[in-house]
């Protein structure tokens, strides 16, 4: 099946209007910046889960961390190499795909079901190369300039001075998680890199998670997961652990359905911080009682 056909499979998840409007993508690497400063890309505001308690894990004994959208805003770079990639192919006849298609189709998936998603009348071995190609153009984008998260350094000093557990959880291949975070300068921050490829199974499948409990010999009754993708979230919280959203890119609603605790804009949110002082204050009940 052509891949220009498969697309009409795709409808249940986006409109055919959303796969042929105008969408900036990458002509070449010299025109990154100035496209990346058109890019609305911006999360769609809805009404989260009010409860936005961790009390319930006192005392907090670690937190775990997806990578991608999560402690750097990495998505635009996905999406800049998979607009042009899949432009160069023909892939829906040559239009770039849109950042709607993008959040809903791709964004938070692993490459494998990629690969037969957007290219199912290849051989798998070419599709997967067509993917690996695309990662090498992302690490390519990503080491011309990475920002972390808003409020991520005050959040990893929290989480420093607490002398708590922590360790990386993602889906990404290896070298891109390796290379985030040692241009984020977190090589020795976290103590544990658990890669989902390198599991049974990956995200939405608990395995990373479960693997990065273990890892660090913590109980997932005084653990939480920060996600940005609904794939994360479903993975952190068959993990048996409250997973708070980050809303950076994907709509808050998808992260809400997903199971997230709660839902914050960043790492600066207040609602994370009123979370979190409760939960300090439970600990330090909890402790004066023991």
């Amino acid at each position: 099946m052509p891949a220009l056909a498969y697309l009409h499979l795709l409808s249940d998840f986006v409109p055919k209007t959303h796969l042929y409007k105008r969408s900036f993508c990458r002509k070449n690497h010299s025109d990154f910046t100035a496209v990346r400063s058109r890019m609305s890309f911006s999360s769609n505001s809805y009404p989260v889960n009010s409860n936005c308690s961790l009390s319930f894990l006192a005392p907090l004994e670690a937190i775990l961390f997806d990578i991608d959208g999560t402690l750097c805003d990495s998505d635009p770079l996905h999406y800049d190499a998979f607009c042009e990639m899949l432009q160069e192919i023909g892939f829906n006849g040559g239009v770039p795909i849109t950042e709607e298609f993008f959040i809903k189709n791709i964004s938070g998936k692993n490459n494998e079901d990629l690969a037969r998603l957007l290219l199912p009348d290849w051989d798998f071995q070419k599709a997967m190369k067509f993917m690996d190609d695309k990662e090498a153009m992302f690490r390519r984008l990503a080491s011309e300039g990475l920002k972390p998260v808003n409020g991520l350094n005050k959040m990893l000093k929290w989480i420093e001075v607490r002398g708590l557990k922590r360790a990386a959880v993602t889906n990404a291949p290896r070298p891109n998680a390796e290379l985030l975070i040692s241009m984020l300068g977190l090589a020795d921050f976290f103590k544990m890199l658990v890669i989902g490829w390198e599991c049974d199974r990956l995200k939405p499948f608990p395995d990373p998670y479960l693997k990065g409990l273990q890892a660090l010999r913590v109980s997932p009754k005084h653990t939480f997961v920060f996600e940005d993708s609904v794939s994360g979230i479903k993975a952190g919280v068959a993990a048996g652990m409250p997973v708070v959203g980050v809303a950076l890119r994907n709509p808050e609603k998808l992260l809400v359905e997903a199971g997230a605790a709660f839902v914050i804009k960043d790492f600066d949110d207040p609602k994370l911080w009123t979370a979190l002082e409760e939960l300090e204050n439970k600990t330090e009940v909890t402790t004066g009682t023991t």
